[in-house]
């Protein structure tokens, strides 16, 4: 919504709070001072009992309809009073059917009766403003919103839940204390004020740093983990590298017949394995050819193992190894052990354990790192295939439930406060006068504090929840 402008805390504000498409239930939330009163003059109780009436945490069944009268649908309205709702302020939730036409019709009946017009992430930005909130958990609700497998989930309701939050207080909390005694020793030299211990400063500051360095190293991969894998599946024709495609998308995605090349063109599909999205792409069979489509074909499919994350690199076992699968062998140990080209991670799949074994596998296990044997035929093996996909993205170490760093603004600013501490660290550490150690703590106090929303602009705050969902 370019050029929105959010509405003053006075305004009732009133939006479509469920996916826009048919649904069993459709939900038109209204938040402000006269949500319960504009409520009311589209919603009237089957029972008699005015909505004006209703205590908090209660519901009342009825009709809702325009404001001149016309009948729009049958509707259980929620109300929630102040300050014990998720904005802070009164709350009324009108369902209704889901149907898109009679959501949008209620809607519509509720702005005519005076409430204005929600934008994106409006009634999230009130609870973050009223207190009901920090801004990084409220960052989580968006990643809960968005969340494609369970370790997204696991990790977006830890950040709704303060983990981050609390992480980050903690390390404020010690910088905060070391920058007040830093000030008190300089500013009240005649005072009983405890000299500053520089052994035990740089400790302090240390520790802080390496829990901001900590954090920033799990951006990415928990980054990847959260919003899919790009995956290959490479190896030579008729390896099985469509019947496993199949096999963990759960459908015939790719076409699989007994002829060589069958697969020209990159074929894609998104899949969780392990709770962790990947988004899989059976290539075309990489060997020589002097077909013209085939060889586009080929081409494609080794730019997509070069961009990749993970590669999948597909073996026939009841085969011996020829020349196509030791030109794929070099392509992926072209680049640092278990990795494809790209700095991808990198298994070895070898195929077909169901029948009798022809393949080097010795050959195989000495240039990859990661090794497991499968019948994608018949299912067999994938739990290790789930187990090794897991272990080379690191995604068996990576805990959900601790705190985790979600958008760029705040890798950005845990990034500012850690060079912030390794510019106080290299001044202290080479004899400069604490001055200019605690002008660098006192940088990474306000990063963090940004990072927080204490500290926030309202032009961050506003563009945080500009990347909402209207209705949200």
């Amino acid at each position: 919504m370019e050029g929105f402008r959010y509405h003053a805390a006075g305004d009732t504000i009133a939006a479509i709070s469920t996916a826009q498409a048919p649904a069993a239930i459709g939900v038109v939330r209204v938040s402000g001072p006269r949500a319960i009163p504009v409520a009311a003059r589209v919603f009237a109780s089957a029972f008699g009992k005015k909505l004006e009436d209703a205590r908090g945490y209660t519901a009342l069944f009825g009709h809702v309809h325009d404001p001149d009268g016309g009948l729009i649908d049958e509707a259980v309205a929620l109300v929630f009073r102040a300050p014990k709702s998720f904005t802070g302020e009164d709350v009324v939730e009108l369902s209704c059917h889901g149907g898109l036409y009679v959501t949008r019709r209620l809607l519509r009946a509720v702005l005519g009766a005076g409430a204005a017009p929600a934008g994106p992430g409006e009634f999230t930005r009130r609870a973050f403003l009223n207190g009901k909130m920090g801004l990084t958990e409220a960052e989580s609700v968006m990643q809960i919103v968005s969340a494609r497998g369970e370790r997204a989930a696991r990790a977006a309701l830890s950040g709704r839940g303060g983990a981050l939050e609390r992480g980050i207080r903690s390390v404020r909390e010690a910088l905060t204390a070391a920058a007040a005694h830093l000030d008190a020793w300089a500013d009240y030299p005649e005072d009983d004020v405890p000299a500053v211990d520089p052994k035990e400063l740089e400790k302090t500051l240390a520790a802080a740093q390496a829990r901001l360095s900590a954090l920033l190293a799990r951006y990415d991969s928990g980054r990847a983990l959260r919003e899919g894998v790009d995956t290959a599946i490479a190896g030579k024709p008729n390896t099985g590298k469509s019947t496993l495609m199949n096999r963990l998308s759960g459908c015939d995605r790719s076409i699989v017949t007994p002829y060589a090349g069958t697969t020209r063109d990159v074929v894609e599909e998104t899949v969780l394995l392990g709770g962790v999205p990947l988004r899989l792409a059976d290539t075309a069979g990489l060997r020589a050819s002097g077909d013209p489509v085939e060889q586009a074909g080929v081409g494609r499919a080794l730019a997509r193992v070069r961009s990749a994350r993970l590669v999948l690199a597909v073996f026939d076992s009841s085969r011996p190894l020829d020349p196509d699968d030791r030109a794929l062998v070099r392509e992926l140990s072209s680049a640092p052990a278990g990795s494809a080209p790209g700095g991808a991670a990198c298994i070895a799949v070898v195929n077909k354990c169901d029948l009798p074994r022809e393949i080097n596998f010795e050959y195989i296990k000495t240039n990859f790192q990661h090794t497991v044997e499968i019948s994608a035929a018949r299912g067999e093996g994938l739990d290790r295939l789930e187990r090794a996909v897991l272990d080379v993205l690191g995604a068996e170490a990576d805990d959900p439930s601790q705190a985790a760093l979600f958008t760029e603004r705040q890798r950005e600013d845990a990034r500012r406060a850690a060079e912030s501490l390794g510019e106080a660290l290299s001044a202290l550490r080479s004899g400069v006068t604490l001055d200019a150690v605690t002008v660098s703590v006192e940088d990474a106090v306000s990063a963090l504090l940004e990072l927080t929303g204490e500290r926030a602009t309202e032009r961050v705050v506003d563009e945080v929840f500009r990347r909402f969902c209207v209705g949200k």
